[in-house]
């Protein structure tokens, strides 16, 4: 059973930056050949695309974030990135970091992030 230690929520003002990390329980080999992503949750909401990364280092991005959030991850850290800059009210979510391993999907348990003056 894969786990995640996620961490680098909390509360940021309007224009701030946060930087959140996953590091993943998964053996390296499993780690480097997976596709990470961070998805996001708002109350009342569906849980949304934020961006992943590809083994090989292809992102894509959420349209909501594109420009302001990066995906990266160091595959000898076992640990997957997401910087957050000019950070929105509207981003106020929790976000889960998440393997993909076809055809399986592992999620992380979730941090808070919640943005407001």
């Amino acid at each position: 059973q894969l786990q995640f230690v996620e961490s680098g929520g909390g509360l940021v003002q309007p224009g701030g930056s946060l930087r959140l990390s996953c590091v993943a329980s998964a053996s390296g080999i499993i780690f480097r050949i997976s596709t990470m992503g961070w998805y996001r949750q708002a109350p009342g909401k569906q849980r949304e695309l934020v961006g992943t990364i590809t083994s090989g280092g292809d992102t894509t991005d959420g349209d909501s974030t594109k420009g302001r959030f990066t995906i990266s991850r160091d595959n000898a850290k076992n640990t997957v990135y997401l910087q957050m800059n000019s950070l929105k009210p509207e981003d106020t979510a929790v976000y889960y970091c998440n393997l993909r391993l076809y055809p399986n999907d592992y999620w992380g348990q979730g941090t808070q992030v919640t943005v407001s003056s």
